[in-house]
């Protein structure tokens, strides 16, 4: 069972089961750049930060009298790089169709009062002001400059219901939770009438069409937003431990049952086809579906395979007697071939066809994608039952090649409410267990055998409680950032503690905050060699005086990061001294833990860990980036190039590599390709012009001729958009005939065909007699000169957009945009930039992230993180 805190933070989508969804193995990511926030990155020549004085005297002489025996030269202390909001927001007013939005107006004397003069209201308890989304003063943008700051305090610590309204807070000019005057919460911001969010198509039509018909919907978009539960919008939303009163679904779905290979389908064991029974042939199949990749040229791998197989044939023995003793001897290329036509005749199939499977497939599945919660329908997310398989595992996996047996009901944990049904599963058996815990938001969960781990069947993304386990996440971020100062003066000042547990944890809380790495955890001997801050080992960092640090060592999922970072003096030192009199194997932080570490955070702040850090840094830093960015009569392709951009320094901050894939070089080709072929028919286009009036020969803006056009690529170009035309031209003619059949119609005879690929020949014809002549005749209707230049400015403008398409493709292969997107940053900064900048928010938040996070849709225009 888990608790309720785990169970509120476990928010990936689908959840991963080692390492595949549903049975797929994930790209391996790879590195790239400095892993450093931009909005973090720590200078040397920073001003120096004010000396903190929050200790008392006894405790500023300890520290001073730590630098003899340290022998260290007096640090400078940098000051924080990252801009507090309530600064950040000043010049932050409310831009013209932002004010259209039906949103009380407040007076200007309130707008224009400083805070600080406002009038007071009777303090409120804690539990209420958690209760808001934020700082009321981020949330409107109404900050002014709060102007120097207090003199030096003591060792500030989290505030409490005293010390939030002591006589010292009245009197400083910085407070750490500034008074507030009561505001709305973020579920009636939700109520606000949200602007029209545009569409790819409808970003084309006029915005008089679009305001003529704004109740301009599908029938099923209506039903749609009727089962939609807007929990967003509802008053009191709980937090206890209950998630939920009555739960009712079908269980989970079961992979179909092994179905034996023809007879004469057999792999060989020294030359000679084993007999194997259906049990141990499954396996030896897993094993022949891996030819060809990877995985089969790994020794690791396939070591570990082959002694399952033998532990399965040792109870499932080949029928005619053989003894499988030596890997080397194993021929599974028959199976492989076998595989390889089923393959293609399910490729194969008609349109029809696939439709019919993919008909049956989802009437099959249909009951099991939702469940009822509280008298609400709700999607479920990965009902699926993982089929048996190989384990792949990310990078070095000790266990790469292991056997993921197959799941049956008797391993299956079902949560029901009590009294609802108990659904019957699809296979042979019965639930192993049958729960009512209405404390977690699981509905089923069972142990995989290779590492042991805990699977669950949780909701979709787009539900009620992964909505609100979402949005506390991204609000627990924001309310960081006004802790965060506070905070890092006090791991600042730990940096020099001679308490050597307090200097390890403030060290280590430093590489969480500025590099952005995970706390980490204890590995066992049978898991992947990946570290985090608090278990990096002595050889994971290598010093080089005066003050880098290069970090070399493998994350979560075996992702490899390899930064050299510029650092304050103390961290030098202080890793210098952790290392000192210790083996390459030996933790650097040895008197740290992540329990220990993130027990300290939260006494700094209410639900603080090191993830949490995570989530902020990301998502500040998009927002600063963003911020700073001007995108003002800029092209909707140049607005998603800055958009992304910034998406990509947050992946690179975060360390979301990935391997470049192996079809980008190609990928890239065919792009390039495609780019000339616009340029040629640019150049068509000029020809046409010049063949209608010679004048526009001398047209500084027609005369010169496309760059990277030859005679050469014209040949080739004509060749293969010739062979293209008569490939569509057949499958058209195919096509057409199939649905002539199903509608009891005459099909077309061959003749129709040969006369349609007659006129493709004589099109090609005449455009190789046009080479070279600077001539292009028109073919349909003949359009006008004007007609012929608008034609040329559009595509124009389609080159210069397809470039930047380009450029965008190539900067991001080794990065992965989409972790950062579904994790760490909150999507209402996408929201309400894409408002601010007309930009769709379909171009960047793919379908599946808008039904994720339908919540953030509905975020006030003035909002910020």
């Amino acid at each position: 069972m888990m608790s309720e805190s785990q169970d509120v933070e476990m928010r990936p989508p689908p959840p991963v089961l080692n390492g595949f969804t549903n049975g797929y193995a994930h790209a391996t990511p790879d590195t790239s750049e400095d892993e450093m926030p931009l909005s973090q990155a720590v200078s040397m020549s920073s001003p120096v930060m004010p000396p903190r004085a929050k200790r008392s005297t006894k405790r500023r002489l300890e520290v001073s009298s730590d630098e003899e025996p340290l022998a260290s030269s007096p640090v400078k202390q940098v000051a924080s790089a990252v801009v507090p909001m309530p600064g950040a927001i000043d010049a932050v007013k409310t831009n013209g169709w932002a004010k259209s939005r039906s949103v009380k107006p407040e007076s200007d004397s309130e707008q224009e009062t400083p805070l600080a003069k406002t009038t007071r209201k009777p303090p409120r308890k804690k539990a209420k002001r958690e209760e808001n989304s934020g700082c009321r003063r981020c949330r409107f943008g109404r900050h002014k400059a709060e102007g120097k700051k207090g003199a030096a305090r003591k060792r500030q610590s989290k505030p409490t219901k005293d010390s939030d309204h002591s006589e010292a807070e009245k009197t400083s000019k910085k407070t750490t939770k500034p008074r507030v005057k009561k505001a709305k919460t973020e579920p009636a911001d939700a109520k606000l009438p949200s602007t029209p969010k545009k569409s790819g198509k409808k970003a084309v039509k006029d915005e008089d069409d679009l305001e003529g018909s704004p109740n301009k919907q599908s029938q099923k978009e209506k039903e749609e937003e009727e089962e939609m539960y807007r929990w967003w919008e509802q008053e009191g939303q709980a937090d206890g431990s209950i998630k939920w009163t009555t739960l009712e679904h079908n269980g989970v779905l079961f992979p179909p049952q092994y179905e034996p290979l023809p007879r004469d389908v057999k792999m060989k064991y020294n030359g000679k086809e084993l007999d194997l029974p259906p049990e141990s042939e499954e396996v030896a199949g897993f094993y022949a579906a891996c030819i060809g990749t990877i995985h089969a040229d790994d020794d690791k791998f396939n070591e570990n395979f082959f002694d399952d197989w033998k532990t399965v044939l040792k109870k499932y023995p080949p029928r005619n007697g053989i003894k499988v003793t030596s890997f080397k001897d194993c021929d599974f290329r028959p199976i492989y071939e076998h595989l390889e036509a089923e393959k293609a005749k399910r490729k194969a199939m008609t349109s029809a066809e696939k439709k019919e499977a993919k008909k049956q497939k989802d009437e099959f599945e249909m009951p099991y994608k939702h469940c009822t919660m509280d008298g609400r329908k709700e999607a479920v997310g990965n009902f699926r039952i993982e089929p048996p398989s190989l384990f792949r595992g990310r990078g070095n996996h000790p266990r790469k090649g292991a056997l993921k047996k197959r799941v049956r009901p008797e391993d299956i944990t079902l949560n029901l409410g009590k009294g609802a049904p108990i659904p019957k599963p699809n296979v042979p058996g019965n639930w192993g267990k049958i729960q009512h815990d209405s404390t977690v938001t699981w509905l089923a969960n069972w142990v995989e055998n290779v590492n042991n781990n805990h699977k669950y069947v949780f909701l979709a993304p787009g539900s009620s409680l992964k909505g609100q386990s979402d949005w506390k996440k991204f609000e627990k971020a924001r309310k960081l950032k006004e802790h965060i100062d506070r905070i890092r003066q006090n791991y600042r000042a730990d940096l020099k503690s001679k308490v050597m547990a307090e200097r390890q944890r403030a060290t280590a809380i430093y590489f969480i905050d500025k590099l952005a790495l995970r706390a980490g955890n204890e590995k066992g001997d049978d898991e992947a060699d990946t570290v985090g801050c608090c278990s990096l080992r002595c050889e994971h960092i290598t010093l080089r005086p005066p003050n880098i640090l290069v970090f070399d060592f493998l994350g979560k999922d075996s992702i490899r990061y390899f930064k050299e970072v510029e650092v304050e003096p103390q961290i030098f030192k202080n890793i210098r001294i952790f290392k000192d009199g210790k083996n390459d194997d030996d933790n650097i932080f040895d008197r740290l833990s992540t329990s220990l570490l993130n027990k300290h955070l939260t006494n700094e702040m209410d639900g603080l860990t090191a993830k949490v850090f995570r989530t902020y840094n990301a998502s500040f830093t998009l927002q600063d980036l963003l911020d700073k960015e001007d995108v003002e009569g800029k092209s909707t392709q140049e607005k998603l190039n800055v958009y992304n951009k910034a998406n990509r320094m947050v992946a690179i901050l975060c360390n979301h590599h990935r391997s470049v894939p192996k079809s980008h070089s190609q990928s890239m080709d065919k792009l390039s390709q495609k780019f000339r072929g616009m340029k040629y028919d640019r150049m068509k286009l000029r020809h046409m012009l010049f063949d209608s009036d010679s004048k526009y020969k001398k047209d500084a803006k027609y005369r010169d001729d496309e760059s990277d056009i030859d005679d050469d690529f014209i040949e080739l170009w004509e060749d293969e958009c010739k062979k293209r035309d008569i490939e569509k031209a057949e499958k058209k003619f195919a096509k057409d005939n199939e649905k002539r059949e199903a509608d009891g119609e005459k099909p077309l005879k061959p003749a129709d065909l040969k006369e349609t690929l007659d006129g493709i020949d004589d099109k090609y014809k005449k455009l190789k007699k046009e080479r070279g002549t600077r001539k292009a005749a028109q073919t349909g209707n003949t359009k006008s000169d004007e007609k012929l230049k608008e034609m040329i400015d559009k595509l124009d403008e389609r080159i210069r957009t397809f470039k930047l398409q380009m450029v965008d493709k190539e900067e991001g292969k080794e990065i992965a945009l989409g972790t950062s997107k579904i994790n760490y940053l909150d999507p209402r900064i996408t929201v309400v930039w894409c408002r601010k900048n007309d930009v769709p928010i379909e171009k960047i938040l793919s379908k599946s992230l808008l039904v994720k996070f339908p919540w953030a849709m509905d975020v006030n225009d003035e909002w910020k993180f």
